[in-house]
């Protein structure tokens, strides 16, 4: 089946994020990614999640060239995507514990992602994979991106750093609106507490109002995928986990649709300003 007609006009961004590490957040990015793919859309997954990349490693894959790479002059993203799919699903790794990347200084952030604005347009959707936590690299990108969905667990040290994330991001930014992903739930009911936790203290201490995008439960499936090193909804497309996430991902493209006259006029990636 050929990829939905890309437009250049019409391309989603949109980052993954989380306040801890260890909640899940890049196999999710990954699987979202992916089940985009396989709704024939054309994709492009980028690895910024440069203090601990590893979407290589779940892909079970060895690029050539990294997100490094682009910082070099004369370098596009053409030069360093590698194609994971045929027929549309891309991907842009990073590399790990690289101090130019962890914090990008003003002029470097505006050489990549002048780089990345420009060649873009192709695809129908932009998955950033961030960082946990609150570099200045990670709440750029998330700045700039058209869509967050933050992966929060029902740990309290999950909680409590995710709602660090969104108030930086709200102060600095101006950001307030954010998608919510609980992962690793036991049931909905779960989800649902988890995520009235985060919101209440948003609304409360905030005064924002955080959307519920929905939960991705705990499956035995999952650690198994990772093993082989492919992408869940590949491995086991009928078990609980990858039907949560199919869900999450009809939430993106009907979020995609309602937005289309908006990216039609705006830039991919959002201008932002450092204060």
């Amino acid at each position: 089946m050929s990829k939905q007609s890309a437009n250049p006009r019409c391309t989603m961004s949109l980052c993954i994020l989380s306040g801890k590490g260890g909640v899940g957040k890049s196999n999710l990015a990954l699987n979202l990614s992916y089940a985009l793919y396989r709704a024939n859309y054309r994709m492009l997954m980028m690895d910024f999640d440069v203090g601990l990349a590893n979407v290589d490693v779940l892909l079970g894959i060895s690029p050539e060239k990294n997100l490094q790479d682009l910082l070099q002059p004369g370098v596009t993203p053409a030069d360093v995507v590698a194609c994971v799919e045929p027929e549309g699903f891309d991907f842009l790794p990073a590399a790990s514990g690289v101090p130019e990347l962890l914090e990008l200084d003003d002029d470097m952030r505006d050489s990549v992602f002048s780089k990345l604005n420009s060649a873009l347009g192709e695809y129908d959707y932009i998955v950033f994979d961030l960082g946990a936590g609150i570099g200045k690299t990670v709440l750029s990108l998330a700045a700039m991106t058209r869509m967050r969905i933050m992966v929060v667990t029902p740990e309290p040290t999950s909680l409590t750093d995710s709602y660090a994330v969104i108030k930086v991001l709200n102060s600095q930014h101006g950001i307030s609106d954010f998608q919510v992903v609980v992962n690793q739930v036991s049931d909905p009911k779960e989800g649902q507490l988890t995520f009235e936790r985060l919101a209440g203290a948003c609304k409360r201490f905030l005064g924002l109002d955080i959307s519920y995008m929905g939960c991705v439960h705990s499956d035995p499936n999952v650690p198994e995928a990772v093993r082989r090193q492919t992408p869940l909804i590949k491995h086991a497309p009928k078990c609980r986990a990858s039907q949560d996430i199919l869900s999450l991902a009809i939430k993106i493209a009907r979020h995609r649709a309602e937005c289309r006259p908006e990216l039609a006029e705006k830039a991919i990636l959002k201008k932002i300003t450092h204060g």
